[in-house]
C-alpha cells in the first residue's frame, strides 16, 4: 500500500513538472527511505512528455517461476537420459574386451531401459511445457521480462559452456596422452552435441532478450 502511494505521488509530481531531484528531496524529508524513493522514480522514464511515462517492469510470478523451474528440470532429465542412452549404445556397439561379461551386459541393459523410460516420460512433458511457455510469451510479451527465466537461462549457459570446455579439454588430453579410442571420441561427440545444442538455443534466447531490451 505504501509503495503504491509513493508511486502515485511520484507520477503526479512528474506530471506537474517537478524536477526529479526536488521530488526525491521532498520524499526524503518526509521520512521515506532512499531505496524506496529511487525505486519509485525509476518506475518512470526520464523523457519529455506531458504525462509520466512508465518503464517496462520486470515480470515475476510464482506460477511462471514454477513452470520455468519445471521446464529446466525436465530439460536436464531429457538431456541426461539421452546421453545415457547414447553412451550405452556406443558401449554395446564397440565393446571393450576388458569389460565383457554377463554382469556388465546386464548393467548396459539396465542403463538402456532406464534411459528409454526417462525419455518416454520426460520428453512429451518437456515438449508440451515448452510449447505452453512459448505460446504464453507470444500472447503476453511481458513474460519476456520474467526474472526467473533470465536467471535460469544464464545458469544453463554457464553449465552447458562448462561442460563443453571440460569435454574439449578431456578430448585433447586423451589425444596427447595417446589414449584416445573410438569409443571415447564418440562419447565426447555425444556430450558436445547435447551441451552444444542447449548452449546454442539459450544463447540465442539471451541475445534476443538483450536485443529487445529486456
Amino acid at each position: 500500500m505504501a509503495i503504491s502511494t509513493l508511486t502515485v505521488f511520484v507520477k503526479e509530481a512528474l506530471e506537474k513538472g517537478q524536477a526529479r531531484d526536488r521530488i526525491r528531496a521532498a520524499l526524503l524529508d518526509a521520512g521515506w527511505r532512499a531505496p524506496e524513493v529511487d525505486e519509485a522514480l525509476a518506475t518512470f522514464a526520464d523523457v519529455s512528455f506531458p504525462v509520466a511515462v512508465p518503464r517496462p517492469q520486470v515480470y515475476l510470478s510464482a506460477r511462471e517461476a514454477f513452470l520455468y523451474l519445471l521446464f529446466f528440470i525436465l530439460l536436464a532429465v531429457v538431456a541426461w537420459n539421452l546421453g545415457s542412452l547414447l553412451f550405452a549404445l556406443i558401449d554395446t556397439a564397440i565393446p571393450d574386451r576388458l569389460e565383457q561379461g554377463g554382469y556388465l551386459a546386464s548393467n548396459l541393459d539396465f542403463q538402456i531401459n532406464g534411459a528409454i523410460a526417462g525419455l518416454v516420460v520426460g520428453t512429451p512433458i518437456f515438449l508440451w511445457l515448452a510449447r505452453l511457455l512459448l505460446r504464453a510469451r507470444k500472447a503476453n510479451p511481458a513474460l519476456q521480462r520474467s526474472r526467473i527465466r533470465k536467471w535460469l537461462i544464464y545458469i544453463s549457459l554457464v553449465i552447458a559452456g562448462s561442460i563443453l570446455v571440460g569435454d574439449a579439454i578431456s578430448l585433447v588430453y586423451s589425444f596427447l596422452s595417446g589414449e584416445l579410442s573410438l569409443r571415447f571420441a564418440l562419447k565426447s561427440l555425444v556430450v558436445a552435441a547435447i551441451a552444444g545444442a542447449i548452449f546454442g538455443y539459450f544463447i540465442t534466447n539471451a541475445e534476443q532478450d538483450e536485443g529487445d531490451g529486456v
